[in-house]
C-alpha cells in the first residue's frame, strides 16, 4: 500500500507536495520520494524512511518548479528485501517519472515482454518500474515529437490491456504535465481537485485520499472512475477520458477497514460513517447473540478501530473507555518484518491503563485480525491488567486469504483464520468470547451512499480476486518469495539509499 500524490500549481509545489506525503503517511512508512520539473529539468529526492526524516532543508530547496509528484512507499509482497524508493525515471521518451500504489499480478510476464519484445531493460524488483516502461513504450511507439492529449490517453489505453492487478498511478512527462489512472476495476484509490491561485489561474491536485486535497485547500471535484485517465498541462489545462474498454468499479473494501484515514472520502463514501456503521452492526450482531451479555466496557486498540468502538460503546448502552495508551515513536506491527520484532513492539507500542480493565468484564475492538500475534499480547496485557473476562471484536470478517493487490499481507499459510473456526482463533489468541463482523454486514456498511459501485474487492475475506487472473500457482510464488525474503533477513540494500537528482548532487 502506497500514497500518491501530484501537482500543477502557479508556484512552487515542494512545500505542498511535503505536506500532502505527511498527510498519506499512514499509507506508506518505508520510503519517500518527490519529483519536480523545472527549465526542462527533473529534481528528484528519495530515500527510506519518513517523510520527515528523507526531506531536509537542503533537499527542499533543490525541489524546484511549479509540476511535481510524490510517493510514500509500503514495500508489496516479495520486495521488502529490495524496496527502491519512488518515483521511478525513464528518459526515453520525453522523460517520464511515476508513482504507484498498488501490485501487477502479471509482472514478471511484462518484465519479461519489455526486454524481449520492447527492448527495455528493468533495473529492480519494483513492479512500479515495470509499470513506467510499459507507459513509457507505449508512448514511444505512437512515434511524436509532442504528444497530444489524444495520445496520452492513447498510451493509457495500451497500458490498461497489457497491466493487469490493481494500480493507481500518477505520472510527470517532462515539459507537457501529468497523467493520473486508476486500473479498470478501480481497486486503489485516486482523486483530483481544485483550487484558485491568487490570480484566479486554476491549480490542481491528484492524490490517493481526498484528505491530502483538503489539508492543502483544495477542493475535491470527483474520484478518477475506474480505466479513466486526467491529464493535466503545466498551464492548467485539465482533460479527462475513459480509457479502458469494459471498466467496473470494485475498490478495495480493506481501505475503508483499515489503511485510510477517516476523514477522507472514497468513492463517494465516507470513511468515518463506514466505520461508524460498522461498530454499529457489529453492536447489533452481539445484542442478536448475547441479549444478556455482561460487558462492562468497550475499549478500542488504538487507533483504526477508534469509531467502531465508540458506535459500538453507545449502541450497546456500555462504557467506552480509552485503555490502551499508543507509544507513536513505535513502527505499525502490521509492516515490520519479522514476527519476533512483531512480537516485542506490541508491549512498547502500547500500554494498559489498569483502572479501566482492574475487575471488569472487557471488550476489546480491533478493525481486523490478521496473523494474531499482536491480539494474542494485547488479550494478556488486559488479563494482566485485571480484566475479570476479556472479550474481543472484529470491525472486519476473519482474515483468511493473502491480499495480491498492493497490501503486504502474509501468505495464507500465516493468517490465523485460515483453515479455523471462530472458536480456534478464540482459543488462539486466548480471549474468553471472539465476534467477527459477518462480510454481508460489512459490505452493507461501506455500499448504501454510491450507486456506482458494482461491488467490492473481498478477496481477504472470501478468496475471489476480482481480476481473474489469481491461482494457487501465483500464490505459491508469493509465498516462496516471502520465504526468501524472510532467509535474506529483508533488509535494504545501500544503492537504495541514494539521493538522485537526475543532474547528479551530494547529500
Amino acid at each position: 500500500m502506497c500514497g500518491i500524490v501530484g501537482i500543477v500549481s502557479t508556484s512552487n509545489v515542494n512545500q505542498l507536495l511535503y505536506d500532502a506525503l505527511t498527510v498519506l503517511q499512514h499509507r506508506g512508512q518505508d520510503a519517500a520520494g518527490i519529483v519536480t520539473f523545472q527549465d526542462n529539468r527533473f529534481f528528484l529526492r528519495k530515500d527510506n524512511g519518513l517523510v520527515r526524516d528523507v526531506f531536509h532543508t537542503r533537499h527542499m530547496r533543490r525541489l524546484v518548479g511549479n509540476v511535481g509528484i510524490g510517493h510514500v512507499r509500503y514495500p508489496t509482497a516479495g520486495s521488502s528485501s529490495s524496496s527502491e524508493a519512488q518515483p521511478f525515471y525513464v528518459n526515453s521518451p520525453y522523460g517520464i517519472t511515476l508513482a504507484h500504489n498498488g501490485n501487477l499480478t502479471n509482472a514478471d510476464e511484462l518484465s519479461s515482454d519489455l526486454f524481449r519484445t520492447d527492448l527495455r531493460h528493468i533495473n529492480t524488483n519494483s513492479d512500479s518500474e515495470v509499470l513506467l516502461n510499459v507507459f513509457a513504450h507505449e508512448l514511444q511507439k505512437l512515434g511524436k515529437l509532442n504528444p497530444t492529449k489524444d495520445e496520452i490517453f492513447s498510451a493509457v489505453r495500451a497500458v490498461h490491456q497489457r497491466c493487469r492487478g490493481a494500480y493507481a498511478v500518477i505520472a510527470m512527462i517532462t515539459g507537457y504535465g501529468i497523467v493520473g489512472f486508476r486500473d479498470p476495476n478501480g481497486i486503489r484509490p485516486a482523486c483530483y481537485g481544485v483550487r484558485e491561485s491568487d490570480d484566479g489561474q486554476k491549480e490542481y491536485m491528484i492524490a490517493s485520499e481526498s484528505v491530502a486535497l483538503s489539508a492543502a485547500g483544495f477542493t475535491l471535484v470527483r474520484d478518477i472512475a475506474p480505466g479513466e485517465a486526467v491529464y493535466i498541462e503545466t498551464d492548467g489545462t485539465l482533460y479527462t477520458e475513459q480509457c479502458a474498454e469494459s471498466p467496473k468499479l470494485y475498490p478495495c473494501i480493506f481501505e475503508h477497514v483499515y489503511f485510510a484515514r477517516p476523514d477522507s472520502v472514497m468513492d463517494r463514501v465516507s470513511v468515518y460513517k463506514a466505520r461508524l456503521r460498522m461498530g454499529e452492526v457489529l453492536a447489533d450482531k452481539i445484542l442478536r447473540d448475547r441479549p444478556e451479555h455482561d460487558i462492562d466496557v468497550v475499549i478500542p486498540i488504538p487507533d483504526t478501530s477508534r469509531t467502531s468502538a465508540m458506535q459500538m460503546a453507545f449502541q450497546l448502552g456500555v462504557k467506552y473507555r480509552e485503555g490502551f495508551i499508543k507509544n507513536r515513536y513505535i513502527g505499525r506491527t502490521f509492516i515490520m518484518p519479522g514476527q519476533k520484532m512483531r512480537k516485542k513492539s506490541v508491549r512498547q507500542k502500547l500500554n494498559p491503563i489498569d483502572l479501566e480493565f482492574r475487575g471488569k468484564n472487557v471488550m476489546l475492538v480491533d478493525d481486523s485480525i490478521v496473523r494474531g500475534t499482536t491480539c494474542k499480547e494485547i488479550v494478556q496485557m488486559a488479563r494482566d491488567a485485571g480484566a475479570r473476562n476479556v472479550y474481543f471484536a472484529s470491525a472486519a470478517p476473519p482474515v483468511r486469504y493473502p491480499n495480491v493487490y498492493g497490501i503486504d499481507m502474509p501468505s495464507a499459510s500465516e493468517l490465523i483464520a485460515h483453515d479455523r473456526t471462530v472458536e480456534d482463533v478464540r482459543d488462539l489468541i486466548g480471549a474468553d468470547w471472539l465476534v467477527y463482523q459477518d462480510l454481508e454486514d460489512l459490505i452493507a456498511c461501506v455500499s448504501d451512499v454510491n450507486d456506482d459501485i458494482d461491488g467490492w474487492e473481498c478477496s481477504v475475506f472470501t478468496g475471489d480476486y476480482v481480476t481473474g487472473d489469481v491461482d494457487d500457482a501465483y500464490l505459491n510464488r508469493l509465498d516462496d518469495m516471502r520465504k526468501d525474503e524472510s532467509r535474506s533477513g529483508g533488509e535494504m540494500s545501500d544503492s537504495d539509499n541514494a539521493i538522485i537528482d537526475l543532474h547528479n548532487d551530494e547529500d
